[in-house]
Parts: C-alpha cells; sequence; structure tokens
C-alpha cells in the first residue's frame, strides 16, 4: 500500500455558487500541491479549457501546473481507484484530490463510496464536505430544493459567496437559517473564490476527533430541557441572534438537534438503538457526529455516519477532573427529534 492515505474533498453547492471560481483558485493558487480534479458533473460550468491543456476527449488530462483532472465517464468509485493505481505505479502525481458535484447532486452517495468500499477506503481519507451558497439566490434556492438544503445538512464548511450584492440583513437572515439547518459548520463569506488555501484543506470534518465542533451559542439555545415543542423560548432565549422579524418564516426540513447528557450510556443498549435508526431513518440521516461517555471506558468513545453508514472509535482517555458528557449532533430530513430523543435517553444508565 502506499505509505499514507490520499486526502479527498467534495465541493457541492447551489448552482452559480461559484464552485468553478473556486476551484481555480485553488489550482492556480502556488501551494506547492499537485491536485487531482474529478469533475462529476456535465454542465457549462466545466472548468474552462485555458487552464487546461489537452483535448477532454481523454478522461484523465494533466493541467499546465501539474494538476490533474478527470470528468467522470463512469462511477466514482473506478474513477478513484485507477487514479489510486496510476500514482501507486508512478504514471500520475498528486497530492490530494477534490470532487466537485454538479449543482443539485446529492453528496450522500459521493461521501458514502469513501466508507463502503474497501478498495478506496485503503487509499483515500474523506477530509470534508464544502458547500458553496450563493447569497443572493440562496433564499430562494432552499424554498424550492431540497436538494439544496440536502447539501447544507451535509456540509462541513459552508462558504457563502456574492454576499456583497445583498444586504447585511439579508446575508445574516441567511446565514442564521442556515446554522439551524447545520450548526456544526463554520460559515464563511468568500468574494470571488479568494479563499486562503487552509479554509479548504485538511479541515479533518470527517476525521473521528474528540473536537466536536458546534456553535456553543446554538448549544445553549437548545439545551432548555427538554420541552421542545415551545419555540417561543427556544428562538429568543438567546437575544440578539434571533431578531429577524421574518427568521422563522420557512420550516425548513433539513434540521438539527443536539443531543446531551452527563450520564453515561449502556453501550449493548446504545449500539442496539443506534443500529434501529439508522435502519428506519437511514435515508434521512444526513450527517449525524458525537462524542460519548460510555460506562465501562475510560476514554471518549467518538462516532459519526452519513445516512445508513456509521463509525466509531476510541478516543483520547477522559481527563482528571473533566466532566464527562455525552454530545451528539443529528442533522437530517424530518427527523422525528421527540423520539430519538427520549430513546437516546433510555440508552443511558
Amino acid at each position: 500500500m502506499s505509505n499514507s492515505l490520499i486526502p479527498a474533498t467534495i465541493l457541492t453547492g447551489f448552482l452559480g455558487s461559484g464552485k468553478t471560481t473556486l476551484l481555480k483558485r485553488v489550482l492556480s493558487e502556488a501551494h506547492g500541491q499537485k491536485i487531482a480534479v474529478i469533475e462529476n458533473e456535465f454542465g457549462e460550468e466545466n472548468i474552462d479549457n485555458e487552464i487546461l491543456v489537452a483535448d477532454t476527449r481523454e478522461q484523465i488530462i494533466q493541467m499546465n501546473n501539474g494538476c490533474v483532472c478527470c470528468t467522470i465517464r463512469e462511477d466514482l468509485r473506478t474513477t478513484l481507484s485507477d487514479l489510486a493505481e496510476k500514482r501507486r505505479k508512478g504514471e500520475l502525481q498528486f497530492d490530494r484530490v477534490v470532487i466537485e458535484t454538479t449543482g443539485l447532486a446529492d453528496p450522500g452517495p459521493v461521501a458514502q463510496t469513501f466508507f463502503m468500499d474497501d478498495e478506496i477506503a485503503e487509499s483515500y481519507l474523506l477530509d470534508s464536505i464544502l458547500t458553496l451558497v450563493d447569497a443572493k439566490h440562496g433564499e430562494q434556492q432552499l424554498n424550492d430544493r431540497q436538494e439544496a438544503r440536502r447539501q447544507i445538512g451535509f456540509a462541513d464548511q459552508i462558504f457563502l459567496s456574492k454576499s456583497d450584492l445583498c444586504t447585511e440583513a439579508e446575508t445574516a437572515a441567511l446565514l442564521h437559517r442556515i446554522k439551524h439547518m447545520n450548526p456544526r459548520a463554520p460559515q464563511h463569506k468568500v468574494h470571488f473564490g479568494e479563499v486562503p488555501i487552509a479554509d479548504v484543506f485538511d479541515l479533518k470534518g470527517f476525521n473521528l476527533n474528540a473536537k466536536l465542533e458546534i456553535d456553543p451559542e446554538f448549544l445553549n439555545a437548545d439545551s432548555h430541557g427538554h420541552d421542545h415543542h415551545d419555540h417561543a423560548h427556544h428562538d429568543h432565549e438567546h437575544g440578539e441572534h434571533c431578531d429577524h422579524p421574518h427568521h422563522h418564516a420557512h420550516d425548513d426540513d433539513v434540521k438539527s438537534f443536539v443531543f446531551r447528557s452527563n450520564k453515561a450510556f449502556n453501550p449493548a443498549k446504545l449500539e442496539d438503538f443506534l443500529g434501529a435508526i439508522v435502519q428506519v431513518y437511514g435515508p434521512k440521516l444526513l450527517r449525524y457526529k458525537g462524542v460519548l461517555y460510555m460506562k465501562g471506558s475510560d476514554r471518549k468513545v467518538i462516532f459519526q455516519g452519513v445516512h445508513q453508514l456509521m463509525g466509531s472509535d476510541l478516543g483520547p482517555k477522559w481527563a482528571p477532573g473533566e466532566t464527562k458528557l455525552s454530545k451528539m449532533v443529528f442533522i437530517g430530513i424530518d427527523l422525528p427529534k421527540d423520539v430519538l430523543l427520549q430513546g437516546l435517553e433510555q440508552c443511558l444508565v
């Protein structure tokens, strides 16, 4: 096997949100990395020829800066496995892979490719899913298209482009709405793809690590006990964040919720319950992630998943004097929050 895994980034986003602009910038920036780009789309938005050298009838083409570009003619798995093999044989040189999906694609199956297939999992490490949102049309796209809402739910990082075309209030309202759908993805405003490379690569959004990135303010807003039916206190308890008059005009089907407890989980019960949940709601579960306090273990257990695929790992030991608690975030479509929260309560020791 090659010494280390090849990091992969999935770049998704609304039509017209500037994915290609961002890609071009990443490719042309002098960061000394060779990048293989896999284009999972046949739109008018393909990378233009000025940065490509060869004729695109070939499946894999070298760019003039030494990067490689492929257009997927068959499935992603085959393309990834071909690329890895050519890299092992020294026929191609690249440090990482970026997969650009179509404007309306569901990133779920693309992400699942990295978990489902042993050969792919032995060559690649899925680093993160980046979602670009067009600030000007984002509100409308979120209203009209479930695919756009799903892309928000999947994201590890959200880039808002074209915010210079909107008022501050419009941008704030959109970011707020997105935060409710996905509290664990940091948001960045970007202009014409000017994104520092550090915000794009090696984000480790998919790594099972003990740091669970959720906006602390969001967590506080959600933790006033379990009477989640009364929405008013939840929306306005934390002050300045929620005073947009039209804020909850849209009750989006992609939602997130957080479970927290300082009681330990019974490992067998939790495993059974999560297994059942994933069977029933898998297609509607976009991302879920947690740091768990398990009975009988002196280490944190870290778990996460995409749709039906779930993985867990032993994390670091609980530090002396550290408050042991479990924290889980679920992001999905029309999930029965009460059923899930009560089910998780029942798995506590």
